[in-house]
């Protein structure tokens, strides 16, 4: 079977697409949920529900259920980091029975990076594998071999890093997301816009663009300290100085938070004239209430 989401069905379109992040909180009060929902706008396409990003929080299948009745298109996350096969596929058995259509496959930050250092990794597979996997089931199969009882289709997303490099290592990597199953890339947040356009550019020359649709992170940053908070951590994050420092020169909180804003709208007016580019995921942090005046501006 075809994926028949509201994502899949704009992928196999020219419009070009917007998604967005939510962050479910550690807790069960659904009136954050239901928060999140009026603040979005009717604008997305699809709404990305993060798996235990910044570490224990309600799951990102309870929340994706929950952003789905409420009529909002959810992409269910799974993080290899914390679950081995056995449990990543009887959790894609449960989503896709609980009307989950879209799932993006990550191997999630280190324990070390959230705030559940003291945890063990599991990492049995990596993203490569899980994208196979879900296209394994896709085929209406477990990894055994088992027949799936029941229909099974998923839309499968993947992430890449732009910067990450050499270049030519991050396209191979790029193009074996693709051959697995990927059917969109969503990337990680992009402040130089001229070193995206190259990577851009090389994954449409190897054809990547062609087969698998990117969507280019922009993060509408809320400080210069949370700008360097992500380098500090992330040593594969890309923001350059003269960005960091605009933001700073904008002067207290609320200005630096506005400051924020407009350079994210200003990268996403820029990336949306590139050839290859099939859409936009705003990484709002847990800012969802920025998402409609973002989408708005671009």
């Amino acid at each position: 079977m075809k994926p028949d989401s509201r994502l899949a069905g704009k992928l196999g379109g020219k419009d070009f697409i917007f998604t967005a992040e939510y962050l479910p909180l550690a807790g069960t009060d659904a009136s954050f949920v239901e928060a999140c929902t009026k603040s979005f706008g009717n604008r997305l396409t699809a709404v990305n529900v993060a798996d235990n990003h910044y570490g224990v929080a309600m799951s990102s299948l309870a929340a994706s259920v929950a952003l789905n009745r409420a009529g909002i298109e959810p992409v269910y996350q799974v993080v290899t980091r914390d679950r081995n096969r056995i449990a990543i596929q009887s959790d894609l058995l449960g989503a896709a029975f609980l009307g989950i259509k879209n799932v993006l496959c990550l191997s999630g930050f280190h324990q070390t990076l959230i705030d559940c250092p003291q945890a063990a990794n599991v990492f049995d597979i990596d993203s490569i594998q899980l994208v196979n996997l879900v296209k394994t089931m896709n085929g209406g199969l477990l990894l055994d071999g088992t027949k799936i009882q029941g229909e099974f289709s998923m839309l499968i997303g993947a992430v890449a890093n732009p910067y990450m490099k050499p270049l030519e290592l991050n396209i191979l990597r790029l193009s074996k997301k693709a051959a697995a199953g990927a059917n969109f890339i969503q990337t990680q947040a992009v402040f130089d816009v001229e070193l995206f356009k190259q990577w851009l550019e090389a994954a449409r020359k190897e054809g990547i663009t062609e087969k698998t649709a990117i969507l280019a992170g922009v993060l509408p940053l809320k400080s210069a300290v949370q700008g360097q908070k992500l380098l500090d951590t992330h040593t594969d994050f890309h923001i350059p100085a003269e960005v960091l420092n605009r933001i700073k020169a904008a002067g207290d909180e609320a200005a630096q938070k506005k400051e924020g804003s407009k350079i994210a709208i200003e990268i996403a007016k820029k990336l949306k004239a590139m050839p290859g580019l099939r859409g936009v995921h705003i990484l709002s942090g847990g800012n969802e209430a920025v998402v409609p005046d973002l989408i708005a501006a671009i």
